[in-house]
């Protein structure tokens, strides 16, 4: 263990100095890459600057252009004034000439050169100047540090216009010794800031590494199995609440250390059965443990049954002890309250030590009720399936047997028993057809055949049948009843299978139809809200009992079935319409008062066209 502290301090060390290394280093680094760029700009500056001191005024090129333009015997007497009135003014100009477009030496300001006057010059710059008519600037370090600026003289525009050029020599000593000061000085002040710096990061290192290594040294002392020392707190920032952490951490695992083995073991049973609700007890059957889904299973909190037997959580008259130690599996009926009950399976597992000593038990809900539910759906289904043909099949068998029995040589009595008996046979096929429809809805294998049409003129074509029918009641003595429209007055286009939904709207009309009083009225009304289109049904009939409401949809439901019945309905219309509508993806509800009628309501999904939509005609 020695050994491997000392292997720690070492490694903290190391820490220590590549963080004050990588601290200097990036400090240096900054400096230089700032002085660089610093004195870089500084010199380009500095050289634009002293390029436009000396940069020859256009009065003064004026003049000069002008007197080489007169070139008379007054010529170069005027030249040299100007030029030496000009190099007096400017102290840094050590040297001006003039020269001609031929490139002959016409005045100089350095009256020791006088004699240079009438000669050729013989500088390539000059002669490049008065060829292109282009000003050229030169730096020379070469013995004392100056700057040769040659600018062209013109009596126009282009180069073809150049009428000489004016020779510029300055000295550059002040510039360039103003540059290596300033150069200097920075060189001081980074050699000062990267010491500072060096220092800094020491400082810096060795605050980030001791509480490190305190930690470390803690670390090994856990380890160990000491938990008497602590970490030393030496700030409230990050290291120091790490350090905190740690002092916590050291003191929690001393408290938890002789618990941690059968902890685990619980936590482990609790956490394998998470997805169901989860109850945990210890040996004496009280609940310790509970997770969220139990609590939401039981209509409960966490308050409310911990530490409670789990026979009384779970409303049961037995023990808990007997609860857990039969281990079989029960199933519970918990009333939600607002919500419906939920049937649950209670399932019991133990606990148990290495030693084989029983320290609790789990208990796993699962919920069951769409199992349930759907179970006695079927059987519901079956009962309902069975009943209705029963029904018929035994009116059926009751008439044939009377034909059999010699009835059918009876004039009168034959055709009525065989139109009765044509009459169930077709009420049979047609429920046969309606469960054959929802079968094949339920396994996703109907088709749905659409195509775009008015279902303003859609629903119009359909009551205009059904205004034909009420003329022919009326003339057959029948129910007498009216129909009231209030269509839309504009076209709303909507995607559907129109056989399908002729049958929805049909079967809704007839229902109508069959419930109305006599002299009653039908109120059929169609409009647009929003990204939708409604259409409602009403009647006057004797209405739905709010009850009832919620069930008329359900296959086989009838509200008053003696009445069903003996109109002829199957109590599947309603609820293939329902599947009919959703397949739209629409939705099919219906508002009712006793004793004040019905009102059916279908809402489809609608999306006005813009009048540039374009057709496909086919």
């Amino acid at each position: 263990m020695k050994k491997l502290k000392n292997k720690f301090k070492h490694l903290t060390i190391s820490i220590n100095t590549t963080l004050a290394i990588v601290f200097m280093a990036m400090i240096i680094a900054t400096i230089e890459v700032i002085g660089a760029y610093f004195t870089r700009q500084l010199e380009q500056n500095s050289i634009e600057n002293f390029q436009s001191s000396i940069q020859v005024l256009p009065i003064v090129s004026n003049q000069l252009s002008a007197q080489l333009l007169k070139d008379d015997r007054h010529t170069n007497s005027n030249l040299n004034r100007i030029v030496g009135d000009y190099s007096n003014g400017i102290g840094t100009i050590s040297e001006i000439i003039v020269v001609d477009n031929k490139d002959i030496i016409r005045a100089v300001s350095n009256l020791n050169d006088k004699k240079r006057i009438g000669q050729r010059v013989n500088n390539t710059l000059v002669k490049q100047v008065t060829s292109t008519g282009r000003q050229a600037t030169k730096v020379i370090n070469d013995h004392g540090d100056f700057m040769i600026q040659v600018t062209p003289l013109t009596a126009g525009n282009g180069s073809a216009n150049t009428v000489g050029a004016i020779y510029v020599r300055a000295s550059m000593q002040g510039v360039f010794n103003d540059l290596r000061n300033i150069s200097l000085m920075f060189l001081v002040t980074s050699l000062i800031a990267a010491v500072m710096g060096a220092i800094l990061s020491l400082v810096v290192s060795h605050a980030i590494t001791k509480p490190i290594e305190e930690m470390q040294s803690q670390a090994l002392n856990i380890a160990d199995g000491d938990y008497s020392s602590q970490v030393k707190i030496y700030s409230n920032d990050e290291l120091g609440q790490l350090g905190q952490a740690f002092n916590t951490l050291s003191v929690r695992i001393e408290r938890s250390q002789e618990e941690s083995e059968s902890e685990q073991r619980r936590l482990d049973s609790v956490l394998s059965h998470m997805s169901d609700g989860v109850l945990a007890t210890d040996r004496h059957g009280n609940v310790n443990v509970v997770n969220q889904m139990a609590l939401s299973f039981l209509n409960t909190t966490e308050d409310q049954i911990i530490n409670k037997p789990i026979a009384s959580v779970l409303g049961l008259d037995e023990t808990s002890q007997d609860l857990i130690a039969s281990q079989k599996g029960i199933v519970l009926t918990v009333n939600q309250g607002t919500r419906d009950e939920v049937i649950l399976h209670a399932s019991f597992s133990l606990i148990k030590r290495v030693t084989g000593f029983v320290s609790g038990s789990v208990c796993v809900l699962h919920d069951i009720t769409e199992q349930q539910k759907n179970e006695n759906s079927q059987k519901q289904f079956v009962s309902n399936v069975s009943h209705e043909l029963r029904t018929p099949l035994t009116s059926l068998h009751a008439y044939i047997e009377t034909l059999n029995e010699g009835a059918w040589k009876d004039p009168k009595i034959a055709p009525q028993f065989l139109q009765v008996t044509q009459e169930e046979t077709e009420r049979m096929i047609r429920m046969i057809n309606e469960l054959l429809s929802l079968s094949r809805m339920d396994r996703g294998v109907s088709k749905v055949d659409v195509e775009w049409v008015n279902f303003n003129d859609f629903v119009s074509h359909i009551l205009d049948r059904f205004d034909m029918i009420v003329k022919t009641d009326a003339k057959e003595g029948k129910k007498k009843y009216t129909i009231k429209r209030s269509l839309s007055s504009q076209a709303l286009w909507v995607e559907i299978d129109t056989d399908k939904f002729a049958q929805v709207i049909d079967n809704i009309m007839n229902n109508a139809i069959k419930y109305s009083p006599d002299g009653g009225v039908i109120t059929i009304k169609l409009r647009q809200e929003r990204q939708q289109i409604i259409l409602s049904i009403a009647d006057q009939g004797l209405g739905i009992p709010r009850e009832d409401l919620s069930k008329i949809f359900d296959r086989f439901y009838r509200v008053d079935k003696a009445r069903s019945r003996e109109q002829g309905g199957t109590g599947l219309g309603l609820a293939i319409a329902k599947e009919i509508v959703e397949e739209h993806h629409g939705k099919i509800w219906a508002n009712s008062s006793e004793g004040k009628g019905s009102t059916f309501y279908i809402a489809l999904p609608y999306e006005p066209m813009s009048e540039g939509d374009d057709w496909d005609e086919v």
